[in-house]
C-alpha cells in the first residue's frame, strides 16, 4: 500500500509516495525550496506541486515544525507566523483535493523510528529527540505517541535546551565534539530525571557523524543513532496517514 508523505521545513519542503508496509520510498524523493514568506497559502501551493509531480490523488500526511492539534497549528518554528492558528489540514486539502493529516515533524520522525527503525520492538518509555536546527523530540510509552512534546525548549542554565546544544550551536559555536556532547549530556539527564526513558533514540542530521560523540554520552537509558535519516519525516507522515484511507468495498 502506498500513500504520500510530505516534509515541510523552514528551508525545504519535499516529498514521496512511501509504501507503508515496507518503509521505503517508492519513487526519489522530491524537493522544492520553501517559499518565502512562508505563508499556510503558499506552503500548499507547494505542497500541491509535489502532489501534481507524483500525479497524486489519494491521502497525504504532512510534517510541519509546530505543535499541531486536529490540523491547525498553534505555534511556528522557522515558518511564517501567520500558521498560529490556521488549520493547516484544511487549506492543504483545498489546495490538493486530497484528505490531508498533519502532524508534528519530530513526532512523524518517531513514528517512522518506532515502526521502522532504531525503536522497532521497543517497549517501555522511548525518547526520540531530532538534533538539527532545533531539538524535536517524541515519547512514546509501549509504542504510543504522545503528541506535540517539544522538550528542545525545556529550560537550560535560563535558555532553552535547543539553544545551547542543537547542531546548529555546535556549528555556530565551532564547539568539539567533546564540548558539545557535554551539553548534550546535560539535556538527556534532564530527559532522565523527568521521564526514565528505557532508550533514547538520537536523530537528525547530527545522527550520521554518531561515531563522533555517542561514546561521549552517559545515560542509564540505552541510547542509539537512528537509523531513518533524511527519509524519517517522509516516511512517518506516510504513516500517519493511514487512517485516512477508505475502507474496502466489497
Amino acid at each position: 500500500m502506498e500513500l504520500l508523505g510530505i516534509d515541510i521545513g523552514g528551508s525545504g519542503i519535499k516529498g514521496a509516495p512511501v509504501d507503508i508496509e515496507q518503509g521505503m520510498l517508492v519513487k526519489k524523493r522530491y524537493r522544492i525550496p520553501t517559499p518565502q514568506p512562508s505563508t499556510p497559502e503558499a506552503v500548499a501551493e507547494v505542497v500541491a506541486q509535489i502532489a501534481t509531480r507524483f500525479k497524486w490523488h489519494g491521502p497525504i500526511g504532512c510534517t510541519f515544525p509546530a505543535v499541531i492539534k486536529r490540523g491547525v497549528a498553534y505555534s511556528a518554528a522557522n515558518v511564517d507566523d501567520s500558521w498560529i492558528g490556521a488549520n493547516g489540514e484544511q487549506i492543504i486539502a483545498q489546495k490538493t483535493g486530497c484528505p490531508v493529516l498533519l502532524l508534528n515533524d519530530a513526532d512523524a520522525a518517531g513514528v517512522a523510528e518506532m515502526k521502522f527503525g532504531a525503536g522497532l520492538g521497543q517497549n517501555g518509555v522511548v525518547i526520540v529527540l531530532t538534533f538539527g536546527t532545533g531539538i524535536g523530540s517524541a515519547i512514546f510509552a509501549d509504542g504510543h505517541l504522545v503528541p506535540n512534546t517539544e522538550f528542545g525548549h525545556l529550560d537550560m542554565m535560563g535558555i532553552d535546551a535547543e539553544d545551547r546544544a542543537s547542531d546548529r550551536i555546535r556549528e555556530a559555536e565551532d564547539l568539539s565534539w567533546k564540548k558539545w556532547a557535554g551539553r548534550v549530556n546535560d539535556f538527556l539527564a534532564e530527559m532522565e530525571r523527568l521521564f526514565s526513558p528505557d532508550l533514547f533514540i538520537l536523530g537528525g542530521g547530527v545522527s550520521k557523524k554518531h561515531q563522533k560523540y555517542l561514546h561521549r554520552l552517559k545515560t542509564s537509558a540505552k541510547i542509539v543513532p537512528a537509523q531513518m535519516r533524511n527519509e524519517a519525516g517522509i516516511i512517518g507522515a506516510a504513516l500517519a496517514a493511514l487512517p485516512l484511507m477508505a475502507p474496502p468495498t466489497e
